[in-house]
């Protein structure tokens, strides 16, 4: 991220900037922003992460995370978002990683849509995140241009600051079966009680839920009876493999 810098932010005008800067990302109605300026001055003015990325003055990220549970071991990140292709996003995390550590944090949980391949790509091989829950319909409908009505499922990760960084490339192994195939496009569930196993994500569900809203509501319920039902069985994410699927693991210790 060449020319651009990360700072912590306190004055009305820059975070009035990034209310507006996260409506346009978001395609928010007008005065919806996902978080106002508001919100993000009192989260500041008592002690909490709010920090905005800049390329020659011009706003191209920003962050908002408070503390969370456990009480004084750890970071909750509740919005991150930046502009593609200029490797903002990992820089604000990795300067959200350093402010928690300087405040003797040692992890930051957040949630993310687990429909959305580029996001569990980022939390789980870039930075080396591992989900911890399957949140359902989270926030309620939502009606934005990004989750375009759809029910707001969510998955919580927790990223450990102590660990050395992220995971080398997981591949499955032979035995691995899929729960949840993308067949042309359409979620194909397969009952299995394999060590390992393998759900699939379709290739862009933001784009699916404009040209074929009943195909991206079939994901969502795949999704959601797959990986949820895994995770509350207390089955582990141990992978994203190839950048299309993740890699689940009925095992009582963690990779």
């Amino acid at each position: 991220m060449n020319g651009s810098t990360i700072r912590e932010l306190h004055m009305m005008e820059d975070l009035d900037a990034v209310s507006l800067f996260y409506a346009d990302i978001w395609g928010s109605r007008p005065g919806s922003s996902p978080i106002s300026a508001e919100v993000m001055r009192a989260l500041a003015h008592t002690g909490n992460y709010v920090a905005g990325a800049y390329e020659d003055g011009r706003l191209v990220g920003a962050s908002v995370a408070f503390f969370g549970e456990p009480v004084g071991t750890s970071l909750h990140s509740h919005i991150t978002a930046a502009l593609a292709g200029r490797g903002v996003g990992l820089a604000l995390k990795m300067h959200q990683r350093q402010w928690a550590l300087a405040h003797r944090l040692g992890r930051i949980t957040w949630t993310y849509d687990p429909l959305i391949r580029r996001n569990a790509y980022f939390n789980l091989a870039k930075l080396g995140a591992r989900p911890e829950d399957y949140l359902t319909s989270f926030y309620g409908s939502m009606h934005d241009t990004i989750n375009g009505g759809d029910e707001s499922d969510r998955v919580l990760v927790a990223w450990d600051l102590t660990a050395p960084g992220p995971p080398e490339a997981i591949e499955p192994p032979a035995g691995a079966a899929h729960g949840l195939r993308n067949h042309d496009g359409r979620p194909e569930t397969g009952a299995t009680d394999a060590e390992t196993v393998l759900v699939d994500l379709p290739d862009d569900i933001e784009t699916l839920r404009l040209t074929d809203p009943g195909a991206a509501r079939a994901w969502r319920l795949a999704v959601r009876e797959t990986l949820g039902g895994l995770l509350a069985e207390g089955a582990l994410v141990v992978g994203f493999h190839e950048r299309r699927r993740y890699v689940v693991r009925r095992s009582t210790t963690r990779a």
